[in-house]
């Protein structure tokens, strides 16, 4: 079955045809490393993790480029706050965002690049655009460069906008600017309020890239002139995305085939963010559920959906994939096989993972039946392993840090004793006290744990 993904740009949903046979470009705008990360922005990382699993599973060859936007208006008015140099702060927080993904095991880029590392590329893309009549120099005196938005007929497109119902550029001081829905590509150095540090040479005077155009250039450095996906939250559709667009299609380049964008994850109905005060920092998450259970919480939504976040919800999901475990747990050493065919239906249909958890939920529930009635159920638990790792969720896998092992060191106690509970209660019922028997039942209930007696004794699972 073929792959078919939801396109922002056209909304539809097509098939994909990527521009080489057997290979797949993808590139995701990643963060501007101000603060720590929160759970908003670790779902469109796990989000995009999947598509680029679930497309290697399917035989491509994928080069997966996820920027760092290191310099910033927000860095540098972060860092002032916090008396520290930009860099530094930049620097620590790209590391406590690298382990953020680490500790939820969304697969390192292909490539990483960083702002700070391309303002050549940026200024040579800027040169182009002027050079077309599609920018220009501000000529009062900041070394300010803007795009011009009206010699560009297509600008809009990708939202579905026109010039004249939008807001101003809010990124520069608009004095300089032919339109005020021109943005800027480069901002002049301000010695009154910026350090020189951010500050790099340009034809244009000394300044630093605007925040638009460093995507442009990193993205056509790593992929070309034209590739196959280019993905981001919801948030980034406009002004970003849109200005992406339009200055490297401006500048003779194809750009991105399909565009991509995952939902929000909110808080009391709002975008979870650092501006509203309402965001959830990923460590401290970490602190109330493990990694794989974050992400499998996570997974349990369709990338386009919003979701309102709740601890309660985040605890039930982890209480799901804890039984997943228990169940693999109970068949001796799975291996791994095909995933199911109504698997790979729901991911080839625009990464449906809710149906595709559905069908992990399915298979660990036919498992456990056979157990139950003493039948092996190795060919189950290769299915549901199979599909834990397409999503990145297998609970092996070294990623987790140990976790497994301890887990499976849990579930021996456990399993011990619940096998001591389930004995006092064959020698209650052998005595024919049956009240003793039902109340050690029902204590065993009470903790979770459902108990089924079959023809070759008593096996229990989680509730």
């Amino acid at each position: 079955m073929t792959i078919r993904l939801y396109d922002t740009a056209t909304r539809e949903v097509r098939d994909f045809r990527p521009l080489e046979e057997g290979k797949a470009g993808i590139y995701v705008c990643g963060l501007t490393v101000q603060s720590e990360p929160h759970v908003g922005h670790v779902r469109s990382a796990v989000n995009f993790d999947v598509l680029r699993r679930w497309l290697t599973h399917q035989g491509y060859a994928v080069t997966f480029i996820r920027n760092v936007t290191d310099i910033d208006d927000k860095i540098l008015a972060k860092a002032d706050e916090q008396g520290r140099p930009w860099f530094n702060l930049a620097y620590e927080m790209h590391g406590r965002l690298t382990e953020a993904l680490a500790a939820i095991n969304v697969l390192p880029p292909t490539y990483e690049p960083s702002a700070t590392g391309h303002v050549p590329e940026m200024l040579e893309l800027i040169q182009a655009l002027i050079a077309r009549g599609h920018a220009y120099a501000a000529d009062d005196g900041s070394g300010d460069v803007y795009f011009d938005v009206r010699s560009w007929p297509s600008y809009g497109e990708l939202t579905g906008q026109k010039v004249d119902d939008m807001e101003a550029a809010g990124d520069a001081d608009p004095r300089g600017k032919r339109d005020p829905r021109d943005f800027a590509l480069w901002k002049g150095f301000k010695k009154e309020h910026e350090p020189e540090t951010a500050a790099w040479p340009s034809p244009y005077g000394p300044g630093r890239p605007g925040w638009h155009i460093e995507c442009s250039a990193m993205a056509g450095k790593y992929l070309g002139r034209a590739f196959d996906i280019h993905g981001g939250g919801l948030d980034l559709r406009f002004p970003h995305h849109e200005n992406e667009m339009a200055q490297s299609r401006a500048a003779g380049q194809d750009f991105a085939s399909y565009w991509m964008h995952n939902a929000w994850i909110t808080t009391a109905g709002e975008k979870m963010s650092k501006s509203l005060g309402n965001s959830l920092q990923v460590p401290k998450v970490l602190e109330r559920v493990r990694g794989v259970e974050l992400r499998f919480y996570m997974l349990s939504a369709h990338y386009r959906s919003h979701v309102e976040f709740s601890f309660e919800a985040l605890d039930e999901a982890a209480v799901g994939f804890r039984r997943i475990e228990t169940f693999l747990e109970r068949v001796p050493e799975p291996t791994a096989s095909e995933v199911p065919d109504a698997f790979a239906a729901a991911m080839d249909d625009d990464l449906g993972t809710p149906a595709a958890v559905a069908v992990v939920y399915d298979t660990v529930r036919e498992g456990n039946r056979l157990l139950a009635e003493g039948h092996d159920a190795a060919e189950q638990a290769a299915s549901v392993l199979a599909m834990l790792q397409v999503l990145g969720l297998d609970p092996r896998d070294p990623a987790w840090g140990g976790g497994a092992s301890n887990d499976a060191a849990l579930t021996a106690a456990v399993d011990a004793l619940v096998a001591g509970l389930l004995e006092q209660r064959a020698e209650a019922r052998a005595a024919k006290d049956f009240a003793r028997a039902d109340l050690i039942r029902d204590q065993i209930k009470t903790a979770g744990i459902e108990v089924e007696d079959t023809p070759t004794g008593p096996k229990w699972s989680l509730i």
